[in-house]
Formats: structure tokens, C-alpha cells, sequence
């Protein structure tokens, strides 16, 4: 089979986003001389850009003037803001709007943001909510989470968003690759973003133009290989990878992601360390888990 090239990345959301996680010290403190090493690391090492202030990025753990200064720390260190797409997630459109405006100023690209996640809110009010913070002036990239979030962005809610003029393209989480079809059947011009590490094959052969991940904060040179494999169709490259890689992988759309990827993190050298409460610690099951998993990908010399 002759393989396609991979797409061009002519946006700042194409490509590998990494969602970057936070380094922390054993006080829980941040550690931003680590965190912006490890920007650098990730963009030297086959990423396209971060994703700070993520729920990897534990960003409902932080304060104002924390969360303020990742963001500067995150463009800062990448040294070109096109290549970081700033999470703005709050409890209501002003304060998100005011995230944005906040990543404006420091020169971020563009933005990620959820629906409201406070109530089930309806269609309306997404709507409202996403027109209002498109009003910062950057292209936003809506996160569809139904899982956390309760609020669904169908493909038919967001070919609306989109034909609003609030949103440029989707993160798509759902885990239902079918959607896929459909929003390019009701959106041709917005762009999807596979969402999870997962399905990221699946969503890439479907038409994804960029993936925001999470595994690369452990493994970026492997996972750069798997996405430019996936996006071109080179399905003799892409497959066994995905298969050796999806292990750990799936530990992306599971409820401790972010401490199973910090421990992969620590594992292979890279600064994870532990979380913020709430986040309890990984069970002694759960932990030998994702350590086999890691340990196998770095004996097989996934890095």
C-alpha cells in the first residue's frame, strides 16, 4: 500500500498539542523552572505545542496568580505563542472570557474551553458561552468531555458553535469515532482534534487534524512517530505501535490519567511527581499497572 503524505500543520491547534502536566514538589508547590524545561523538552522532542492550565495540568487546583503564570512560563518557554493553546475552563463565561483575554495578552495562539460544566446546561447556553468568550479575540477550540462535563457537544451543536463564528475546531473526547463522520458531513471547515489518547488511530483515519495528548508528556518521540504515521495512513508503521502503546494509552480516558501519567513520567525521567488533592494517590493495584505498561514501552525503546 502507498502511504499519503501526513496533512501540513497550518494552524496553531494542527499537530501534537501536548497537554502538558505540572510538575510538582514534594510540598505540592510548582516546580516552573522544571515545567518550562520540560516545554522545551516536548517541543524539541516532536511536539507541535502545550496545552497548559488542562485538567492534566491539574488547573482547578491553582490559584489566579499560579495558573497566570504557567501560562507565561508555557509561552515563555515554547518561544513562539502560536504554539500554545491555554485551557480557559471556569465556573461561568465572564471568568473564562477573562482567561482568555488573559492568554491574549500573553500571547498565546488560540484556546481550549469547555461548555459550561457547572449544570447540564442546555443548547442556549452553550452557545451564549462559547459566543462569549470568542469575544477575546482568539480562535477557540471547544473540549467535548460528556463524561465530566454532563453537556454533550453533538456533532449537530457544534456545526452550530461553528457556524456562530465561536469556535475553530473540536477536542473530541466522546470516544465515539462515528462522530467523526458526521461532523464533516455538518462542519466540512471545523477541524477535529482527537481528544484521547486511545482512539487516536481511529479519529486520525477518520480525518484529525491535530491530537491533544497526554502520553507524550512520558513518551514524545514514540508518540510523535504513532500520530505522523496515523495521519498519513501508514498503516503498516501505526498499527503495532498503537497496539504496543495502547496499554498505557488507555489509561488517558480513565479517571487517575493524571496520576498514571506523571508516573509514567517519573519512570522515564521526566519531572511528574505527585497531585493535588483531591487526587488521592494511585492504588498498589493500579500502580503496578501503569508501571509494567511504561517499563514494557521503554524496554521495546518507545521514548
Amino acid at each position: 500500500m502507498t502511504s499519503v503524505a501526513a496533512p501540513q500543520r497550518i494552524r496553531p491547534w494542527h499537530g501534537i498539542l501536548v497537554a502538558t502536566a505540572l510538575p510538582l514538589r514534594p510540598d505540592l508547590s510548582i516546580d516552573f523552572a522544571a515545567y518550562a524545561e520540560h516545554v522545551r523538552w516536548l517541543i524539541s522532542n516532536g511536539s507541535d505545542g502545550v496545552v497548559p492550565n488542562g485538567s492534566l495540568g491539574e488547573y482547578q487546583t491553582l490559584s489566579d496568580e499560579e495558573r497566570e503564570r504557567v501560562v507565561h512560563t508555557a509561552v515563555e518557554a515554547a518561544g513562539d505563542g502560536d504554539r500554545v493553546m491555554v485551557g480557559v475552563a471556569a465556573y461561568g463565561s465572564t471568568e473564562s472570557r477573562r482567561w482568555a483575554e488573559r492568554a491574549a495578552a500573553a500571547g498565546a495562539g488560540s484556546v481550549l474551553l469547555l461548555p459550561p460544566n457547572a449544570y447540564r446546561a442546555d443548547d442556549r447556553s452553550v452557545r451564549a458561552h462559547y459566543a462569549e468568550v470568542a469575544k477575546a479575540g482568539l480562535p477557540v477550540v471547544a473540549y467535548n468531555n460528556p463524561y465530566d462535563t454532563k453537556v454533550d457537544l453533538t456533532p449537530a451543536l457544534l456545526a452550530q458553535l461553528h457556524a456562530d463564528g465561536s469556535i475553530v475546531a473540536v477536542k473530541e473526547f466522546s470516544g465515539d469515532v462515528r462522530r467523526a463522520y458526521e461532523l464533516a458531513e455538518l462542519a466540512p471547515d471545523l477541524d477535529l482534534l482527537a481528544g484521547a489518547d486511545d482512539v487516536l488511530l481511529e479519529l486520525a483515519l477518520a480525518g484529525a487534524v491535530g491530537w491533544i495528548a497526554g502520553y507524550p508528556n512520558a513518551l514524545p518521540a514514540a508518540c510523535s512517530q504513532l500520530y505522523h504515521a496515523a495521519v498519513a495512513g501508514d498503516l503498516a508503521t501505526a498499527r503495532p505501535l498503537y497496539r504496543s502503546l495502547h496499554s498505557l494509552l488507555r489509561w488517558d480516558s480513565k479517571t487517575e490519567f493524571v496520576q498514571a501519567i506523571k508516573l509514567s513520567m517519573d519512570l522515564a525521567g521526566r519531572p511528574g511527581g505527585p497531585t493535588r488533592p483531591p487526587r488521592e494517590p494511585l492504588t498498589a493495584e493500579q500502580d503496578a499497572a501503569v508501571r509494567a505498561a511504561t517499563e514494557k514501552a521503554l524496554a521495546e525503546g518507545h521514548h
